[in-house]
């Protein structure tokens, strides 16, 4: 890259990531917010075809997206090919504005959480299409949704409520937990980038919230009340909420294994300085604590942990590093158990915290790809089996846009293997994208259902025969 491009690229990169801080997220601030940016989220242009998507893509074809009759608005107004398995099909199932997070009711009713509107709505299937109705409305930035037996829980952007729910309606909420920090609370003065929280309900009935950090780089929400940048969790029963794991800057996917474990997707930093103290690439001299746009796209990884009491995940102050050949450009990438580098930022002399003392995170994926929904429970036909779903929201600030798609991650003896694309072509060669999935679940009738909040769309991915 020539030497203006990349003094160009680290000056917007900067500014920008003052702006955001986050590449799932949106900077939020004292107002709800309103619908997806265009700019930033999906490009209504058609591109020349897909591009290749960020994981293995083996045994996947492009493939027409089927759009019903009245679904064809921007930007599904045009013909649109995805890459899915061979023999699968993909068609916009409803339209959903702002479509978020999900999670499929006891009735069999697929809630969708719209953060910008302040509502949660329901699909229900029917020989026309799903017809849509608002569940709950008047809500603080609604964005997780779970179910423990016949009760639904909500986490907003300042609190956790639970509400029966029975015959397709919901009852008196309780709260769960209240007072969570969002871009309201007085000590933040508006500045908070990762607003929205997700939440999951453990066998055992404590429930799991994600508290985002403040912005990219912030070690005091390390020792903020309530801590940032954690997963908290609240006892059977109720309780306060007590941090769970920390160093967790934005762990927007929270689900729980098929062994009760708790397991998080995360959103990692952005703008990494080079950690080493040696020339990179055409450099020369140490280029150890600058902001490198080649070495920038590929670190740090973004995270799939699981989570324990007292686990740390090391934000900000260490980083997965998952070069074979650390520091080296162009090296290859191991995804799987990566260990931890001090940050030359904020933990230069390794004092803050001992890299080195941290648990290797079982697994990743590419920097900036962006990781929202996660959901384990998928039973899907070989060559994949069972495993978790990840939607992927596709970067913001890499050179090379990384592309959004669903991954898939097959359930291995408690871990994950590695990541697959099971949908992918929602951006076009020359960086254009009319979608980006955010949350995949699996389905009551063998099918998965994708939220879309580029495209404000629901999809549904059907294996053959389904």
């Amino acid at each position: 890259m020539p030497a203006h491009r990349r003094v160009m690229h680290a000056l917007v990169a900067t500014a920008t990531a003052a702006l955001l801080a986050a590449c799932g997220q949106a900077a939020i601030g004292p107002a709800p917010a309103g619908p997806p940016d265009p700019d930033r989220t999906a490009s209504a242009q058609p591109g020349d075809g897909p591009a290749p998507a960020g994981a293995a893509t083996e045994g996947l074809v492009e493939t027409p997206v089927t759009v019903p009759p009245g679904m064809g608005a921007e930007p599904l107004d045009v013909p649109r090919k995805a890459l899915v398995p061979a023999g699968w099909s993909l068609a916009v199932w409803a339209r959903v504005d702002g479509a978020r997070l999900a999670a499929f009711a006891p009735d069999g009713a697929l809630l969708v959480s719209r953060p910008g509107a302040g509502e949660v709505v329901r699909l229900v299937a029917g020989p026309g299409g799903p017809t849509s109705t608002t569940l709950v409305s008047g809500l603080t930035q609604p964005h997780g949704l779970a179910f423990s037996g016949d009760t639904l829980y909500v986490a907003e952007s300042d609190a956790v409520r639970s509400y029966p729910y029975e015959g397709g309606t919901l009852g008196t909420p309780t709260a769960v937990v209240e007072d969570l920090p969002d871009a309201r609370s007085p000590d933040l003065r508006g500045a908070y980038a990762h607003a929205l929280k997700s939440v999951a309900v453990g066998p055992d009935g404590s429930v799991y919230v994600s508290v985002g950090s403040t912005a990219n780089v912030s070690p005091a929400d390390r020792e903020s009340t309530p801590q940032r940048a954690a997963i908290l969790r609240v006892p059977p029963g109720g309780g306060p909420a007590e941090p769970f794991a920390r160093g967790v800057r934005n762990g927007t996917g929270l689900a729980v294994a098929p062994d009760g474990a708790v397991w998080t997707a995360v959103n990692n930093r952005d703008n990494i300085p080079f950690p080493y103290d040696r020339p990179y690439g055409e450099d020369d001299g140490s280029a150890r604590g600058r902001v490198v746009p080649d070495y920038v796209d590929d670190h740090p990884p973004e995270e799939l942990a699981r989570l324990y009491p007292g686990r740390d995940l090391g934000w900000p102050y260490c980083n997965p590093d998952p070069d074979v050949q650390p520091g080296v450009p162009d090296s290859a990438l191991d995804p799987s158990d990566p260990p931890f580098v001090a940050d030359a930022e904020t933990n230069a002399d390794g004092r803050a915290l001992d890299c080195r003392a941290l648990t290797p995170i079982e697994q990743t994926m590419g920097a900036h790809s962006a990781p929202l929904g996660l959901a384990f429970g998928a039973q899907l036909p070989a060559p994949y089996g069972q495993g978790a779903l990840v939607g992927v929201h596709g970067s913001w600030n890499r050179q090379t846009p990384r592309a959004p798609e669903v991954s898939f991650y097959s359930w291995q003896n408690g871990g994950l293997g590695g990541q697959r694309t099971l949908v992918g072509g929602f951006q076009a060669p020359d960086g254009s994208r009319w979608g980006r999935p955010v949350a995949a679940v699996p389905g009551p009738d063998g099918a998965v259902y994708i939220t879309d909040d580029g495209a404000g769309a629901v999809y549904r991915l059907a294996p053959p025969g389904r």
